[in-house]
């Protein structure tokens, strides 16, 4: 089996190649964790108190900040992160008619790539709750670094999966290419 090869100039020019669309699924987690904390910030936004306690030592609260500084402490960087995945997807998509036409790999590139920004608004999102928790019920939820330790391990056992696989799948591309 031989592959013909393209040159991007010929992509460029050919009606036939595929262009690569964005799609929602490529940001879904960022864009699921800002309406999760856009959702606890609007059902707690009543029951909090004016000075909320944000940190704490010992189990009990040593810092404290008034509720709109707090939200807007937790949900300007959601929003951040869900707008950087956004732009992130968004370049590689339109660099992408600089390269040949066989797309089909870069998909599960840019769903990595823009859903790996949802780690870092998982924890917020848990800090955000942890917090409106205390104000509100004075429940602690587990430690906040004990969270993130937890949250940053998935996340890098998700990121060792996919990168064996593509390990894998660069290593049979080889392999037939050498058949041939």
């Amino acid at each position: 089996m031989q592959v013909a090869a393209i040159s991007p100039s010929e992509q460029l020019n050919d009606p036939k190649a595929e262009r690569l669309a964005f799609r929602w699924g490529y940001i879904a987690l960022p864009l699921a964790f800002l309406v999760i904390a856009g959702a606890l910030a609007a059902g707690f936004y009543a029951r909090l108190p004016a000075e909320l306690a944000y940190r704490f030592a010992d189990g009990a609260a040593d810092a404290w900040l008034s509720r709109s500084s707090l939200l807007l402490w937790m949900l300007v960087p959601q929003a951040f992160f869900a707008l950087l995945a956004y732009g992130i997807v968004r370049v590689v998509l339109a660099s992408t008619r600089y390269w040949p036409a066989q797309n089909a790999p870069l998909r599960g590139i840019l769903v990595v790539m823009g859903n790996t920004l949802a780690l870092p608004q998982i924890i917020l999102t848990f800090a955000m709750l942890d917090i409106f928790l205390y104000n509100v019920y004075d429940v602690k939820l587990i430690p906040l670094w004990l969270f993130a330790i937890i949250i940053l391990v998935l996340g890098g056992g998700v990121l060792a999966v996919f990168f064996a696989r593509a390990i894998r799948h660069l290593r049979r591309l080889r392999a037939s290419t050498d058949r041939e």
